[in-house]
């Protein structure tokens, strides 16, 4: 992937040196101890539209309000950082590709923040941990990410490559995009109202819509902006999709596969729903929740 010469977005924030703490506060003063994030790492591991919403469920606090913390100093990413660089020109291709969709649709795009930190920070959600993969907060709009995240898709998860974290940031901003669109609110609405398994059943097609959204940015980004699809650069998106499919995860993590307890889809659904996206580059045809067969 080379997207030597393209903009920057001035919607990144570093938070890196004013990271830290540990483990997560919820309402009431509840803490979550490492055994209970390793639960929701199974149930829900990476990619979550909000994971912190997981945990709260796994610790039995019903979905009340999170506790805020308020964060701390955050600064624009050093200019002698390629990987903050790679992160910003990612995300400022996003917010083109958004905005003329946005737009084609009469609609106004709303930019959102990309905040980096390490091991952990206070979010609107809830206090955020690497732990947890790269999430986005509905409540404040951003997307959070811990860069070593990075390292850990390369090394644990067979998913090298630029292109591959390209993915995961144009993932989470396809959360963004659900949130305006006000997807999001009404799949929690109707989580509210329905059992475990159905519940799980709707996290799937909002992660795999989001999975599309992906796909339909690579699609536009590419022939738009001008920046240049390398031979294999397809290949470890997906493989980066597969190795984060719920069936995948379960049966390295435990050995056997959990069909009804599913929050992310299997490798073959997100592969093909990013496929979808980019074959079509029109977010009209990543209407998850209208597909009879995923």
């Amino acid at each position: 992937m080379r997207m030597d010469g393209q903009d920057e977005s001035s919607n990144v924030e570093d938070a890196r040196g004013s990271s830290g703490g540990g483990g997560f506060s919820f309402g009431g003063g509840r803490g979550i101890g490492l055994g209970t994030v390793a639960v929701a790492l199974v149930a829900g591991w990476i990619f979550g539209i909000n994971p912190l919403t997981v945990l709260g469920l796994l610790s039995g606090n019903g979905g009340a309000p999170l506790q805020q913390s308020a964060p701390g100093p955050v600064t624009r990413p050093p200019a002698d950082d390629p990987q903050a660089k790679f992160v910003s020109q990612v995300l400022r291709s996003t917010e083109v590709v958004w905005t003329d969709v946005f737009r084609g649709a009469g609609k106004t795009y709303q930019y959102p923040k990309l905040t980096l930190f390490r091991g952990s920070y206070p979010t609107g959600c809830g206090r955020g941990d690497a732990a947890m993969g790269p999430f986005y907060c509905p409540a404040d709009g951003h997307v959070y990410l811990d860069m070593g995240f990075f390292d850990t898709m390369s090394r644990r998860l067979g998913a090298p490559g630029q292109f591959a974290q390209a993915y995961v940031v144009a993932h989470e901003v396809g959360h963004h995009v659900q949130n305006l669109l006000g997807i999001a609110d009404k799949v929690d609405a109707a989580r509210q109202r329905s059992t475990e398994a159905q519940a799980n059943a709707m996290s799937v097609r909002v992660e795999l819509q989001a999975d599309c959204f992906a796909g339909v940015w690579a699609k536009r980004s590419q022939s738009e902006q001008g920046w240049r699809l390398e031979p294999g650069d397809i290949e470890t998106a997906l493989n980066a999709a597969s190795q984060i499919g719920d069936d995948t995860l379960q049966h390295k993590s435990r050995g056997t596969v959990v069909p009804e307890s599913f929050t992310h889809g299997t490798s073959a659904q997100r592969v093909g729903w990013f496929k979808r996206g980019f074959d079509s580059g029109s977010a009209d045809n990543c209407n998850t929740f209208e597909a009879r067969q995923l």
